[in-house]
C-alpha cells in the first residue's frame, strides 16, 4: 500500500509539473516578435469587464492599413452618436443593409481602438465581420508602426448577458474570424509576410465583455504590410512556428469541431 501511494504521489507530480509547467512553456513562443511576451492578451470594456481577446496584429502606416482594408472590401464604421445609433436600429428592425454601422469601443492601452473594419453580412447590421485596431510601437520592432487587434464575428443582436444591456453577441469561434481578416488581405495582394505569435492561448470557453462564450487556440496572426503600395503578386512567405506548437495546432484542429458544436 505505502509503495502504491508512492507510486500514485509520483504520478500525480508528473502530471502537475508536464501540464502546468512544461506544456504550457512549450506552447508559448515569442521568436518572430519578442515584444509581445509583455502585451495584454484581451481588452475590456468601458466597465473594466474583460472582453474580445486580441488575435491579430498588422506592422504598417497607417495610411497602409486604410488602403490594405480598402482593397480587401472591408469599410469603416460610422462614428458613434445618435445618428449612427438610429441608423443600425433602422437596419435590424427593418432588415435592411447599414455597411458602416458603428462598433461599441473596447479598451487598451486605457484608450479605445484606434481603428476599426467592417465586412456586412447578409441583409442587415445584426450580422457582420469585425476588427478593432490599437496602435503601440513599443509591440513592434521599431521600422514600421505596429498595430494589435481583435476580431469577431457579430451572429446578431441582443442584451448583454453581463449588464443587461442591447450588444452585438459574437459567433464561439473568433480564430475564424481571424483567419477571414488575414484571408481577406490576403487575397487583396496586401501581405508580403505573415507569423504567429502566443496570444490568449489555447482557450476551451472564454467569455467576452457581454458574456459570450468563445473559443480559440490561442495563437495572435501578424501581417506585414506592403509599402509604398507595391503590388504583391506572390503569396506572402510565412513564417514557421516551433514544433511543439504545430503540435499543439494539429491537435486543436482536431477538437475545435466538436467546440462548434
Amino acid at each position: 500500500m505505502r509503495r502504491s501511494l508512492r507510486l500514485l504521489a509520483a504520478l500525480v507530480a508528473v502530471w502537475l509539473l508536464v501540464a502546468y509547467l512544461m506544456l504550457p512553456a512549450l506552447w508559448r513562443h515569442y521568436e518572430h516578435q519578442p515584444a509581445l511576451l509583455t502585451s495584454p492578451r484581451v481588452t475590456t470594456t468601458g466597465a473594466g469587464i474583460p472582453g474580445d481577446p486580441l488575435n491579430v496584429g498588422l506592422v504598417g502606416s497607417r495610411e497602409e492599413v486604410l488602403a490594405a482594408f480598402a482593397a480587401a472590401g472591408w469599410r469603416i464604421p460610422a462614428a458613434l452618436g445618435l445618428r449612427s445609433d438610429v441608423g443600425i436600429a433602422e437596419s435590424v428592425l427593418a432588415d435592411r443593409p447599414d455597411p458602416t454601422a458603428p462598433v461599441s469601443e473596447l479598451f487598451l492601452f486605457g484608450r479605445p481602438e484606434d481603428l476599426a473594419f467592417e465586412k456586412e453580412v447578409g441583409t442587415s447590421a445584426d450580422r457582420r465581420n469585425h476588427v478593432r485596431f490599437w496602435r503601440n510601437d513599443e509591440l513592434g520592432d521599431g521600422s514600421r508602426p505596429f498595430w494589435i487587434g481583435a476580431a469577431s464575428f457579430d451572429e446578431g443582436v441582443g442584451l448583454s448577458h453581463r449588464t443587461g444591456q442591447i450588444t452585438h453577441h459574437i459567433a464561439p469561434d473568433v480564430d475564424a474570424e481571424r483567419d477571414l481578416v488575414m484571408a481577406d488581405l490576403e487575397a487583396a495582394h496586401q501581405l508580403v509576410r505573415r507569423y504567429q505569435v502566443t496570444g490568449v492561448g489555447p482557450t476551451l470557453d472564454g467569455r467576452n465583455g457581454g458574456g459570450d462564450r468563445y473559443f480559440t487556440d490561442g495563437e495572435l496572426d501578424v501581417g506585414v504590410l506592403i509599402q509604398e503600395r507595391k503590388a504583391q503578386v506572390e503569396p506572402p512567405a510565412v513564417l514557421p512556428n516551433p514544433t511543439p506548437v504545430r503540435v499543439k495546432q494539429w491537435l486543436w484542429h482536431r477538437i475545435a469541431p466538436f467546440l462548434r458544436g
